[in-house]
């Protein structure tokens, strides 16, 4: 069941960006929590909120504060997103509407017109870009490289050298599940943004809240590179990790399911290793697990790199 509690908001912070950081009354107890503003909406001085504590009671590295569940105060009004059809966090308490970048038809001279039907609300949509065959039910071919991450550490760096390597290239995230699922939780994502070491931010499957919204990370990847235009594209979860004592049980198995998708659509791809030579845990030292029992279940060769070395 959900571990929800009832507290007081004592302070707010602005509510300009994605996430809004509170300081809550709860039971007496003065506690971090953060509020999804595009889902939840924000929150000021005095307003009474659900707020979800079974990270910060489970003591997590990742969860250090409350999740504002509802705000009793002023959250209870909201209409969603105008003509938005498909669920996101679908059959649970938080699903909510969305326009998925599937729908979206491709803009552009010479790009053919819809088949009837196609388009918004359209279970089914085979209408590629400009000087594909609409007939084909598969996409054309990518040619596009993809890195695939297993962690979002990861995100900050492959960026950077990304830029590095070929600069004013168009580099875009499609953030997958593994990790946090909310878009704007990740301050990495908009810090690269605001230095434009990324062009764009797609949310697929069940993660929610980015600059687009897909359904699937194949739909994710075929709209940034194809129809937005990306050089390339970085692939993985968001921040924080869902980890267990079983290989396969860990938010970095999502780097298989994307570098299968990626291979799939014909993409370059590549596969970002976890390494490190100063981590405490026997199973991250040197190539951690993550990335090795990947390596083991990859159905295709993809390219790693290593350093030097």
């Amino acid at each position: 069941m959900l571990k929800l509690r009832q507290a007081t908001v004592l302070q707010a912070g602005p509510a300009d960006g994605p996430e809004q950081d509170l300081t809550i009354s709860l039971a007496g107890e003065r506690r971090a929590a953060i509020a999804d503003v595009a889902l939840v909406g924000s929150s000021a001085l005095g307003d009474d909120v659900i707020v979800n504590v079974q990270a910060r009671d489970l003591g997590l590295g990742s969860g250090g504060f409350d999740i504002v569940h509802v705000n009793l105060t002023r959250g209870l009004t909201a209409d969603g997103i105008p003509g938005a059809h498909v669920m996101k966090l679908n059959y649970t308490s938080l699903q909510h509407a969305v326009l998925p970048v599937e729908d979206a038809q491709p803009t552009g001279p010479g790009v053919e017109s819809a088949k009837p039907g196609a388009g918004a609300g359209a279970e089914e949509n085979t209408l590629w870009d400009a000087g594909d065959r609409a007939d084909e039910r598969t996409p054309p071919a990518l040619e596009r490289p993809v890195a695939v991450l297993a962690l979002h550490g990861q995100l900050a760096a492959v960026a950077w050298a990304f830029a590095q390597a070929r600069p004013g290239a168009r580099l875009g995230f499609v953030q997958t599940g593994g990790g946090a699922l909310p878009g704007g939780h990740s301050r990495t994502v908009r810090m690269l943004r605001e230095r434009s070491l990324l062009i764009g931010h797609i949310t697929a499957g069940a993660a929610y809240g980015g600059e687009g919204e897909a359904i699937s990370t194949a739909g994710a990847l075929y709209h940034g590179l194809r129809r937005l235009d990306w050089d390339a594209a970085v692939c993985g979860p968001g921040s924080g990790i869902v980890g267990s004592s079983s290989p396969l049980g860990h938010g970095g198995m999502s780097a298989l399911d994307s570098a299968h998708t990626a291979l799939a659509l014909g993409a370059s791809t590549l596969l970002v290793a976890r390494m490190s030579s100063a981590d405490e845990r026997p199973r991250h030292r040197g190539i951690s697990h993550h990335t090795l029992t990947v390596l083991d279940l990859l159905l295709e060769p993809v390219t790693v790199a290593l350093p030097a070395g």
